[in-house]
This record gives C-alpha cells, sequence and structure tokens, in this order.
C-alpha cells in the first residue's frame, strides 16, 4: 500500500522517534521508498500501479498504454504517463521501475481515460484512440498522409489491423482538443481506412 511520510510518522507515533523508526524499518524491509515523502509497503508491487501517485495529475499513456493494449510489438519496461501543464519531463527512477511524465494539451487530459482496479491499487490509463493521439502529439509533425502511414507502420511498427479496431469518432473528437497536424492526420486516416 502506498504511504506517505506523514502517514508512516502517524502509524509510527507511539514510538519514542518515529522518524528513527521510519529508518529501520526501510533498512530492514518493511517498506520501501518511491521518492522523498512517499513509500510502499509491499516489495513486488507492478511499477504501473505507482505511477498516478508518483507524480500527478497523471496517468498512463504514450508507448507503455500502446503496449498494453497490444497495438506496439514491443515489451516497455518505463512506464510512460501524460500530465498538463508541468512545462517539463519528469523522471523517476525507483526499484519498482522507471517512470516518465510529460505534458498533452490541458484540454485533452481528461478526456477518454479508464480507470483500473487491480487489487487494493486503482490507476488511470488512456484508452487506446488517447494513448495514439498523445504519442503523435509529442512527435514531429507530419507533412502527408504517405509520412504518417510511415510513421504508424515503421517508425511505431502499428499494425494495420490495429488502427481498424480504433473507434473513428473518438479519435475526430480528440483531434479538436489537441489542435495537432499528426492528430488531424490520423482522424483522416482512420475515417479513410475504415470505410
Amino acid at each position: 500500500m502506498i504511504k506517505t511520510t506523514g502517514m508512516l510518522l502517524e502509524e509510527l507515533s507511539s514510538y519514542a522517534n518515529p522518524k528513527d523508526k521510519l529508518s529501520r524499518m526501510v533498512r530492514q524491509g518493511e517498506c520501501f521508498k518511491i521518492k522523498k515523502g512517499l513509500y510502499e509497503t509491499e516489495r513486488n508491487v507492478p511499477g504501473h500501479l505507482l505511477a498516478g501517485s508518483i507524480y500527478g495529475p497523471s496517468y498512463i499513456s504514450f508507448e507503455y498504454a500502446l503496449a498494453y493494449y497490444a497495438m506496439i510489438p514491443e515489451a516497455v519496461y518505463t512506464i510512460t504517463c501524460a500530465t498538463f501543464e508541468k512545462k517539463k519531463k519528469k523522471k523517476y527512477e525507483t526499484m519498482f521501475g522507471t517512470f516518465t511524465y510529460r505534458d498533452v494539451p490541458s484540454e485533452a487530459f481528461p478526456l477518454e481515460l479508464r480507470l483500473v482496479k487491480e487489487g487494493d491499487y486503482f490507476y488511470r490509463i488512456a484508452e487506446p484512440e488517447k494513448a495514439l493521439c498523445d504519442k503523435l502529439y509529442i512527435m514531429p509533425p507530419v507533412q502527408n498522409m504517405k509520412v504518417l502511414i510511415e510513421l504508424l507502420a515503421q517508425d511505431l511498427r502499428i499494425e494495420e489491423t490495429a488502427l481498424l479496431k480504433l473507434n473513428a469518432d473518438k479519435i475526430k473528437m480528440l483531434s479538436e482538443y489537441y489542435h495537432a497536424t499528426n492528430i488531424k492526420k490520423l482522424a483522416s486516416l482512420i475515417r479513410r481506412i475504415q470505410k
């Protein structure tokens, strides 16, 4: 379970020196530091369950979400997350994995997210359409449809069958919130290949 320093010190308040007790607990492997002020009580928690607590507000997206939905063939080990109005990329290296955070437009941030419960943990992850839009948003703009198709097929290695499963209406709606050439072109492409 994720706990803040304050929560743990409150639980340890019956000890003469709660901070020393917390330090001993970390040394003895009774709890594990994620980052300053944040701990996890379980050693083997999958990293994606912690992503939203490490830095936020955020949700899992980009490559990690695309791999989660089997849209890209590679395994992704860095947990990639979207934030908004943070103005810079963040990276955290922890015993639970590597986490990266980068901005998407504020208006697009709350759209098309899925809340997932695993055991006692909850996390937010972008729907497949949103994860792809987020990924294309952070890539340099393409000049035309041919270049977009190459980018999707060769750079991202997304199969046409995966594109055929996407909801064209969702992508069209999302394209209004990103104001990005790549996503407008994606909306047109999806409409075209699904006809």
